[in-house]
């Protein structure tokens, strides 16, 4: 296998009103979806949600997102780096109204599930925590939107991880594709990117076993996605004097919905060290709210 398949350059997977497009069905795979949205100045799209549940999460900009009588007046942002956002939920066989009057960048990650008890609901910035992970080189800020004890939702699991220039995350290297109770899940990934700098660049790993092989090696910039099915992957790599963000939907087949990694054997050693290290100081790129 080549990345080609699975790296997606910035516009090569743009379809109708969506810069991105990601299906399970383009993708290959059962669950994990996103969508990324450009509205202009008063522009407005209408989303049928279908078989999976979905969030709208401003990249930048602010909207409104109508849905069953509800409206969700989302602040949004000025940017990625600049802090974490509002969101709102939708859920299976739904349709929502998202509408900008002043334009924006909007990520809708998705995942199909044929569950759908819960409801449209609004998640406040001010309860995304927002964690600092790892330390010394590889440190980085994880905001956690959408995850098991964050926030509820069906089979959706969503985070954002920014990483300072010149650091690496998604390390040690790690892989959810099993189901093992208790140790890891099965889980496919996308990584959407943006990076800071015109020129801005990272790098990214995806690397499998001889049973089930896959062997990615992507240079990404702004706008790039790379698709996990399986594998080990990381590090991500943030080019020094490049901040790098990435956006992780991930989805899968389990009925309990849980986040469970496998470091790489060979690399896991390196968490031991940080002990020792402090956190990078440019971090956070926010202060974790207050609860």
């Amino acid at each position: 296998m080549t990345g080609s398949k699975y790296h997606l350059p910035n516009g090569t997977s743009a379809d109708g009103p969506y810069d991105l497009l990601v299906t399970p069905e383009s993708a290959g795979w059962g669950y994990s979806g996103l969508r990324i949205l450009t509205l202009r100045p008063g522009e407005a799209h209408t989303l049928s949600t279908q078989d999976a549940e979905f969030l709208v999460l401003p990249l930048t900009g602010s909207c409104t997102v109508t849905t069953g009588g509800k409206a969700f007046e989302l602040a949004g942002r000025t940017g990625v780096f600049d802090s974490a956002t509002d969101f709102a939920y939708l859920p299976r066989a739904s349709e929502a109204l998202i509408s900008s009057a002043h334009g924006g960048l909007f990520a809708l990650p998705s995942a199909r599930t044929e569950q759908g008890g819960h409801s449209a609901r609004y998640g406040r910035k001010e309860d995304v925590p927002v964690e600092l992970r790892g330390a010394g080189a590889c440190s980085r800020q994880v905001n956690n939107y959408c995850l098991p004890g964050t926030f509820e939702a069906e089979q959706l699991l969503v985070c954002e991880v920014l990483t300072p220039g010149g650091n690496w995350s998604s390390y040690p290297p790690h892989k959810h594709d099993e189901a093992r109770p208790g140790a890891e899940s099965e889980l496919e990934e996308i990584y959407y990117f943006q990076v800071a700098g015109e020129n801005g660049f990272g790098y990214q790993r995806v690397y499998g076993t001889p049973e089930r092989p896959i062997d990615v090696l992507a240079e990404v910039r702004s706008g790039d996605t790379v698709l996990i099915p399986h594998g080990w992957h990381g590090p991500s790599i943030a080019a020094p004097g490049y901040d790098l963000y990435y956006l992780n939907v991930m989805a899968g087949p389990g009925q309990d919905r849980a986040w469970l990694i496998c470091d790489d054997p060979a690399h896991g050693w390196v968490r031991d060290t940080w002990r020792s290290q402090d956190v990078d100081d440019r971090l956070p790129f926010e202060g974790p709210n207050e609860r």
